[in-house]
């Protein structure tokens, strides 16, 4: 007598095969961005729909997660006497974890609800099934330039961030902490390195990737109607938030046990 395992017998089923999808949905994008003709005209739109709607409120929140992490690191700092490593604590926060961080959630919040939303539409539509029947690849047509526009312009966003973040963070500890200027740097130069830099665009570029592929995944396959549209859509973001902070820890101990720190 055999046994058939069916999604509704065997609890998880449903998420492993969304799971499963939503890889297969990335293997077939990153076959899609060599096919050609690429769209070219469709990605520069949306590169610049994603800046537009991402640019202001990324400057405005760094200000803040700039100057919330140097208070309290130059707070904690001085207790021990060590205000010189105010500099390198601060700017190595902001570049390596609170830059990438703002960036996947104004991506995934702002850009990836669009495009989520708009690939909802033209699925309950039908536009999306009518391309497949004119022989038009809708992954290679519509969703690996949304895709590669939410990685270029999170990448981009991260050195604005960073440049925001690292200044805000200066002035804070600097101008109201009493830090001086030449301990400031001094601490950052010692003990930073360029690969702190690149690790945080790599991340930046992580988040970006995985905010348009889930974005595209629950756009393709909304359900109820416009309904499905909108729960797809909240979904998304959620979905995205959870992947970026898995993603930020597995490439932070990456990083942390394959390149030794600088010291003092």
């Amino acid at each position: 007598m055999t046994s058939r395992i069916t999604a509704g017998r065997f609890p998880g089923a449903g998420a492993l095969s969304a799971t499963g999808k939503l890889f297969a949905l990335g293997l077939d994008i990153f076959v899609g961005i060599f096919q050609r003709p690429f769209q070219t005209k469709e990605f520069i739109e949306q590169c610049w729909f994603i800046s537009r709607v991402c640019i202001l409120p990324a400057a405005l929140v760094s200000i803040s997660f700039g100057s919330v992490i140097s208070l309290q690191l130059g707070s904690l700092i001085r207790q021990f006497g060590a205000q010189s490593f105010s500099g390198a604590a601060s700017t190595l926060a902001v570049i390596q974890q609170a830059a990438p961080v703002i960036c996947a959630l104004l991506v995934a919040g702002a850009g990836g609800s669009a495009v989520c939303a708009d690939l909802g539409a033209r699925t309950i539509r039908e536009e999306i099934d009518a391309m497949e029947v004119l022989g038009i690849n809708p992954i290679q047509r519509l969703v690996v330039p949304r895709v590669l526009a939410a990685m270029l312009v999170s990448a981009l966003l991260f050195g604005l961030v960073s440049i925001v973040g690292v200044a805000g963070g200066y002035y804070f500890n600097v101008v109201l902490q009493g830090v001086t200027p030449g301990a400031y740097i001094q601490g950052f130069s010692a003990l930073s390195k360029p690969s702190d830099l690149l690790v945080g665009f790599i991340k930046a570029v992580l988040f970006g990737l995985a905010a348009g592929v889930v974005a595209a995944y629950r756009g393709l396959n909304p359900s109820g109607g416009p309904k499905g549209v909108g729960d797809a859509v909240n979904q998304a973001v959620v979905i995205t938030f959870i992947l970026l902070f898995a993603i930020n820890v597995i490439v932070t101990a990456v990083y942390l046990n394959l390149v030794p720190p600088n010291k003092f």
